[in-house]
């Protein structure tokens, strides 16, 4: 694949890489044809990275349908899919890897609940970074706090990588496109829609002042619902720190995770930008 893309290099052409963990859907492939569209060559990865999942339990079951990716891949014309074995990418194992220096990024929301994880993003993300060294990333605005951090590490690796963070894609009644939805069964998958609504909520009557008393409404309505919730923060949409009262102007983003049963799904809106 290194040989390709250096020859590819070498005749000016630009190349756009879209990193997944399979279990592709129409937020993935509308990722591609961003990439498509930005680049002369685009390069998908497929691989589940043991080091981000911090339950080995979710590990186990994050959903695998090769087969299905490969089809869309082809079909969506593709040029190439990188699709590494773990010992390709941890060669020396995953016991003494590196730990990058993430700042408060680490300390709350995804950083808090999921300790460690933030870690094994940066961990694949660096050695495919490398492995692919393309001119242009595209991830989705759905992993708000990810695409942060991937950020960041691109600084850490004093990079010149240029970061394209790509809306989110929803199903027609709203809910984001997640990989872990297959895992919804039809009333839970009925169920989640209140996480977007919940969103729809807090956007419609964001006032200046506290926030808390909204905030608590927006809990209300996830735990009516069924959910166990793990987080709902409405923060500085450029610094993902929290706001609890606001001035009006600042911009906003309202982030939500919680458990649906077993499934854990994510989820934001930009309040003000």
């Amino acid at each position: 694949m290194q040989e390709h893309l250096n020859r590819a290099r070498l005749s000016g052409k630009k190349i756009g890489f879209v990193p997944t963990m399979g279990a592709l859907h129409e937020g993935h492939l509308a990722l591609l044809d961003v990439c498509k569209s930005n680049s002369d060559l685009s390069v998908c990865s497929i691989f589940v990275n043991p080091t981000q999942f911090n339950d080995p339990k979710d590990f186990q079951k994050y959903p695998v349908t090769l087969e299905k990716d490969i089809y869309l891949l082809e079909k969506r014309k593709t040029d190439i899919l990188f699709l590494p074995s773990k010992d390709e990418i941890y060669p020396n194992g995953t016991a003494s890897l590196r730990h990058y220096d993430l700042g408060y990024l680490e300390t709350l929301l995804e950083g808090k609940y999921r300790p460690g994880h933030f870690q094994g993003v940066c961990q694949v993300m660096e050695r495919l970074l490398m492995t692919v060294a393309p001119d242009d990333l595209f991830m989705g605005q759905k992993d708000y706090q990810q695409c942060m951090v991937v950020k960041r590490l691109l600084k850490i690796m004093q990079s010149s990588i240029t970061f394209h963070a790509c809306d989110t894609v929803r199903e027609p009644d709203g809910l984001a496109m997640s990989s872990r939805n297959t895992r919804l069964n039809e009333l839970d998958r009925k169920k989640a829609l209140a996480i977007y609504q919940t969103l729809l909520y807090l956007k419609q009557n964001l006032k200046p002042g506290d926030l808390f008393p909204l905030m608590m409404n927006a809990n209300s309505m996830l735990a009516a619902n069924g959910f166990k919730v793990d987080y709902v923060e409405i923060a500085d949409a450029e610094s993902l720190e929290p706001v609890a009262n606001w001035n009006g102007s600042q911009p906003l983003i309202a982030l939500i995770a919680a458990f649906i049963h077993e499934v854990r799904l994510i989820d934001n809106m930009l309040l003000v930008e």
